[in-house]
């Protein structure tokens, strides 16, 4: 098949998702259906997949979704239990008393707290945590799924303690080769890979130095009465010195503690910084800055779930430092689930299905396992936040209709989005000896870009994490590739594999079933174009700027003969 048309074909999805979302802002309830059947058309008479392979990928992605659903339910049940309990009402005059300025909340709220809760989680769950917390704090749905997206930037490539470096750089490098040209050249696979994160957490942390501006400034140009990007910027003092407080710490510790450490410890430190000093104003405009009347919002803004303080007035007795506590003990709970090698095993042996070679494809496999999950551990802190708050059985009877009711439209988008994304994923093993689809896409946009391909690197991360919505997934399929083309154009191979893992971390902000799933815990679902076309501005940020690093690195700072590689 002629090379264009065979490119064409490998973006032809992704083209379409872009155009019906973003072009004709079609819901991607519409939307994905079509590209289901687009992709599988592709896969089964362009790459010559199997049926049977197609059909395993689809059933792969099936059981992909309830993995996820499930994180989506728990994150919606917490806040419904909360809601319901008067804990949501506690929250909102906590922030008042520190401060209410919706820049400030978004910064700590969303920022630094969804920072942490990436580091010892992952996969999709700040934004399932983020966005429904926010609205419960008074912010528009949609500008919540907004700020919750963005949070999965910098954050991303350390996130569920360190799994995208230790699992999807690890696997998707030939170990076996590189640790040959390691010995010979005297070093080891150990000093290699603290070399790549050393290099991913200095890129990040450049990158991430504005993101809480950034958010601010997005907020403000949005979701204000004037749709000013100034009134966002009018926080910079405040945003950047956030910023230093997460990032510093956070590169310290990708330099010197490794790859599970940096966004929890950035995080915490930056809680610790920040907090105290929103709380006496350190930095912080006199001028305030709040939303519009509620009553006054578009109703593109507004998600099915609401929560009214008048409602909540009965039951706004709980104190505030007992209405934080279901979050503290869900953080806590994610770290000693994450990092306690037995409870670990433990949880993710029992309560767990497990598919082996489905339909006969050896390599395609699935699993649920519904106590490590997210929403196992979230559910866990519903039954503790149940007892703890003395609740009845009709306070928790509303929470769990309305969590189920939420649920059921994310799951009739993401039955079709995932689904798409493995056969994509699994396009390697064809009749006519192709690499996979992503693979060849990486290829298309190394072969147009010849020599100036570093600056690109960080972009073809993003692309892996676009498709599959998950920066491990994106390091698996195309660390290798990256490795191989640092080879070919005399760059460091580990900077490569370095920009690569960024990339990927940015590329979650525009990945379609992430999207879907944080609308889903807020009711907003059918605004998915409108909410790719905002965050494709942060992550165009992110990949211009550190395309620029990357091939600065590459090509001024030599960084080749840093290297230990030969």
């Amino acid at each position: 098949m002629n090379q264009t048309l065979l490119t064409f074909c490998a973006f032809l999805p992704l083209l379409l998702a872009a155009f019906l979302l973003a072009g004709l802002n079609w819901p991607a309830r519409r939307a994905m259906p079509i590209v289901l059947l687009v992709t599988t058309g592709i896969a089964l008479i362009v790459w010559e997949m199997s049926f049977n392979r197609v059909m395993a990928s689809i059933l792969q992605g099936l059981i992909l979704t309830v993995s996820i659903l499930w994180i989506v339910f728990g994150a919606i049940l917490l806040l419904n239990t909360l809601k319901y309990a008067g804990a949501i009402s506690a929250i909102r005059r906590g922030f008042s008393n520190i401060s209410p300025d919706r820049r400030v909340q978004v910064i700590i709220v969303a920022w630094l707290f969804g920072c942490f809760i990436e580091g010892v989680s992952g996969f999709g769950t700040p934004a399932a945590v983020i966005a429904p917390l926010l609205v419960a704090l008074g912010f528009p749905a949609l500008a919540a799924v907004m700020v919750g997206m963005m949070v999965q930037s910098t954050p991303v490539s350390f996130g569920a303690v360190g799994t995208p470096i230790i699992v999807g750089i690890s696997g998707g490098l030939d170990k076996a080769d590189i640790t040959e040209k390691l010995v010979a050249a005297g070093s080891d696979w150990n000093a290699f890979e603290r070399l790549i994160t050393s290099e991913v957490a200095l890129i990040h942390a450049l990158a991430g130095l504005l993101m809480p501006l950034l958010m601010c400034m997005m907020l403000t140009r949005f979701f204000g009465r004037n749709k000013s990007w100034t009134e966002g910027l009018a926080i910079a003092p405040f945003a950047i010195f956030a910023g230093c407080a997460f990032v510093i710490p956070y590169t310290l510790a990708g330099v010197y503690l490794g790859p599970e450490f940096p966004s929890i410890v950035g995080a915490l430190t930056g809680l610790l910084i920040v907090l105290p000093a929103a709380r006496i104003g350190f930095l912080i405009p006199k001028k305030q800055w709040d939303f519009t009347v509620a009553g006054d919002w578009p109703s593109e803004w507004l998600g099915s779930i609401e929560i009214k303080l008048d409602d909540l007035v009965s039951r706004s007795h709980v104190a505030i430092s007992t209405a934080w506590l279901p979050y503290a003990m869900l953080a806590a709970l994610l770290v000693l689930t994450r990092t306690n090698t037995d409870i670990k095993t433990w949880l993710s042996s029992h309560l767990t299905l497990e598919w082996q070679s489905i339909l006969g494809e050896v390599d395609i496999s699935g699993g649920i396992q519904f106590l490590y999950l997210p929403g196992g551990i979230m559910i866990m802190t519903v039954l503790i936040a149940f007892f703890m708050y003395r609740m009845q059985w009709h306070r928790i009877k509303p929470a769990l209709k309305e969590s189920t009711q939420t649920l059921f439209g994310a799951g009739f988008v993401l039955i079709f989005t995932i689904p798409m994304v493995r056969i994509l994923i699994n396009s390697d093993v064809n009749l006519v000896d192709l690499p996979s689809v992503p693979q060849a896409m990486a290829q298309s946009v190394a072969a147009s870009v010849g020599g100036i391909y570093a600056f690109y690197a960080p972009a073809v991360g993003a692309l892996g994490a676009f498709i599959a919505g998950s920066n491990t997934v994106s390091n698996l399929m195309l660390a290798q590739f990256q490795y191989d083309m640092a080879r070919l154009i005399g760059a460091s191979g580990e900077l490569l594999v370095a920009a690569q893992a960024v990339g990927a971390a940015a590329g979650n902000m525009i990945a379609v079933h992430n999207i879907v799933a944080a609308s889903a815990t807020v009711g907003l679902l059918g605004r998915e174009g409108k909410v790719l076309r905002m965050t494709v501005l942060p992550t165009l940020y992110y990949l211009v700027l550190s395309g620029t690093v990357v091939i600065l690195a590459a090509h001024f700072l030599d960084a080749c003969k840093l290297s230990v590689v030969c």
